[in-house]
């Protein structure tokens, strides 16, 4: 039976050593979470966010807008978001409702801010192996595989996704601790045995339980990243399933994470991490300039 990661207690401890952190500041960092719309995941997500930041001893900025605000309106938010000193870290909610351009949006929040590492300067930064913000559940990933793999030079990885939010980024930061690294997506052929190739594998694909057991190398350390609510045996119950079948793998993986309760709670603790890492960055050139 493959040993199993708890996520949660991970994040737990991930959010006690920020709050101590945040504790010896001489400043108070300061997320702002926008959230357009009603949806219902997205308004439950948000409400975590907060509870989570000023537990840790961060500010909390909620910003909650009706879903047919307009692209000006939340661009003029984001703007002040972003000339507001008390605010380090800048998150708007995923998805936006369709009327609104969710790429234009995400492109106006300032890098030095992007708590999301979305933009496309933190990409490229992350990209070339430089100093940036790094998405969030990705850096999940890293952080839980570092902690019971150490280090990874020389290990196949093979990331099953190409998203911008997650496959792509936890690409290049495999790559960074020197694993040889495949991206299989939706054209790839004969993905099975290219996951029997794998130390690690990790699943970013979104289909529930597409991964199976003989799919896993004997041994192998497997990352489950997807979060799908699917039936469960009750009649009109659901439950959440990942998107590796949990039960096969589990029997032949050396080290797996389960759904919920593995990646699932490092998503925002890694938030709170980045946005200590951006208050810092952020008040440090502050300071620069007030001493010019």
């Amino acid at each position: 039976m493959a040993d199993i990661i708890d996520g949660k207690a991970f994040a737990a401890s991930l959010r006690a050593s920020i709050a101590a952190e945040v504790a010896a500041l001489s400043f108070q960092p300061g997320l702002a979470v926008v959230l357009v719309g009603d949806d219902p995941a997205s308004k439950v997500y948000v409400a975590n966010k907060a509870r989570q930041t000023v537990e840790v001893g961060m500010r909390s900025f909620e910003h909650r807008l009706p879903a047919e605000t307009t692209q000006a309106t939340l661009l003029a938010l984001v703007q002040s978001l972003n000339a507001d000193a008390a605010v380090h870290g800048i998150l708007v909610q995923l998805p936006l409702p369709r009327h609104l351009d969710a790429d234009a949006i995400i492109a106006a929040i300032s890098p030095a801010k992007d708590v999301d590492g979305l933009t496309v300067t933190n990409a490229g930064l992350l990209a070339n192996g430089l100093p940036g913000l790094v998405p969030c559940t990705p850096l999940g990933c890293i952080l839980l595989l570092h902690d019971r793999l150490g280090g990874m030079t020389g290990l196949n990885a093979v990331v099953i996704g190409r998203s911008n939010l997650v496959g792509k980024p936890i690409a290049q930061l495999l790559l960074q601790q020197n694993c040889t690294v495949t991206i299989a997506h939706s054209k790839t052929r004969d993905l099975p045995t290219l996951c029997r190739g794998a130390d690690i594998l990790i699943a970013a694909v979104g289909r529930p339980e597409m991964i199976k057991g003989d799919w896993i190398k004997p041994g192998a350390t497997v990352i489950d990243v997807g979060i799908n609510r699917v039936p469960a045996a009750a009649p009109g119950k659901t439950k959440l399933v990942g998107d590796v079948a949990f039960a096969e793998a589990a029997g032949v993986a050396g080290i797996i994470t389960p759904v919920p309760g593995g990646v699932g709670p490092m998503t925002i603790a890694c938030l709170l991490r980045n946005t200590l890492t951006a208050a810092k960055r952020i008040e440090s050139r502050a300071t620069l300039v007030s001493e010019v």
